[in-house]
């Protein structure tokens, strides 16, 4: 049986990972910092349009949650690779 808490328990941890990153990148400035800020704003705005689609499509907050966290752990991956 799934447990939709743990799948949103564990997005909120892994989503912290995420902001912390964001943050420390953001906190030294400069060039990467406004280009950290822009694809921030861009990445929600699309995951935000995505997730509203799969509903629209008639999919479960199970499918909106696990993508959320593919998002999260592409953008963990990519900040963690400097």
């Amino acid at each position: 049986m799934y447990n939709p808490f743990f799948s949103s328990l564990m997005l909120a941890f892994e989503a912290q990972k995420v902001i912390e990153l964001r943050l420390v990148r953001i906190a030294w400035g400069g060039t990467e910092a406004q280009s950290e800020m822009q694809s921030m704003v861009s990445e929600k705005v699309g995951a935000a349009v995505e997730a509203a689609g799969t509903i629209l499509k008639g999919g479960s907050p199970e499918v909106v949650i696990a993508r959320y966290r593919e998002h999260v752990a592409n953008n963990t991956k990519r900040l963690t690779a400097a």
